[in-house]
């Protein structure tokens, strides 16, 4: 069957269907992408493991060393994180395993990954959200050894409620800053800062790694001061990069935290939407008092 092309989706004479078939396909991609990019990782940290020169593959992939330097190291977690190592069982060899591997007594796991809770206020204390990471400091006061892992920075399509909240147009491109969160090394969330390219793009926030010393300070260099935010919680299945990259369980939901944050001139600055493995999650709601923070 021939792939579809932009044009066929622009012959949908149904607009609601247009949007939703180009939604799903949009989803399709980045779930392609995630997978791609997880296998270039590996690929370029074989390579490297085998005595490549890192000046090499960076020239025949056309990126810098130091890019070649980083995509090494996240290939060898991404090798050492694969499911099911813990019971000697990676990659395709756990792939061909029907319901999960067996441990040492022969019995079955209940889930791919040892069980964690993290608890996640709504909304967000302002002096947790001003520090230099919500999670590292809110997972850290649990008792939680928290680490996040930073998964891709660059402009992509805005979804239907990211371009809302941002107001673009649905499939605008925007930038995004998207991050792995990790409580006692299991991912429980997935956190992602959406920015409108044309009031954030050729700034410090596009930079390829963590924004120092916190992504408030350096929204704030900009010249943005906080008027107001809205949080929207939805709980859903989850889209296949989300069930990968999180190691869920099948039947295993997400809930999303997508927060919209506007300057005191209304500007729409910062969407963070936060995808949270829900059954490593609770949800405390408070009243939140003092000053607010994007």
């Amino acid at each position: 069957m021939r792939e579809k092309t932009p044009d066929d989706f622009a012959l949908i004479a149904d607009p609601v269907e247009r949007a939703r078939s180009i939604s799903r396909v949009m989803a399709e991609q980045q779930d392609l992408i995630a997978q791609l990019a997880r296998l270039r990782r590996t690929a370029v940290a074989e390579a490297r493991a085998a005595g490549v020169r890192q000046d090499a593959i960076a020239r025949s992939l056309g990126v810098t060393p130091g890019r070649v330097s980083q995509m090494a190291s996240a290939g060898a977690r991404d090798v050492a994180d694969e499911p099911w190592d813990a019971w000697g069982a990676t990659g395709e060899a756990a792939d061909r395993l029907p319901e999960g591997p067996q441990g040492p007594d022969g019995e079955l796991p209940m889930s791919r990954v040892p069980r964690v809770t993290v608890r996640r206020a709504l909304p967000t204390q302002p002096a947790v959200r001003g520090s230099a990471s919500l999670f590292m400091t809110e997972a850290g006061a649990q008792g939680i050894r928290p680490s996040r892992r930073m998964l891709h920075v660059g402009p992509e399509p805005a979804s239907d409620h990211v371009a809302a909240a941002l107001r673009v147009e649905p499939g605008t491109e925007v930038l995004a800053r998207r991050k792995l969160l990790l409580a006692d090394d299991v991912p429980v969330r997935i956190a992602t800062s959406y920015f409108r390219l044309d009031v954030f793009g050729g700034t410090p926030i596009c930079a390829p790694d963590f924004v120092r010393p916190t992504l408030q300070a350096g929204i704030e260099a900009l010249g943005h001061r906080f008027g107001h935010a809205e949080e929207h919680l939805v709980a859903r299945p989850p889209v296949g990069f989300e069930a990968e990259t999180l190691l869920l369980d099948p039947g295993e939901w997400v809930v999303q935290v997508l927060r919209a944050s506007y300057g005191d001139d209304g500007t729409p600055v910062h969407t963070l939407e936060t995808v949270c493995a829900a059954s490593r999650h609770v949800f405390p709601i408070a009243q939140v008092t003092g000053a607010d923070e994007f």
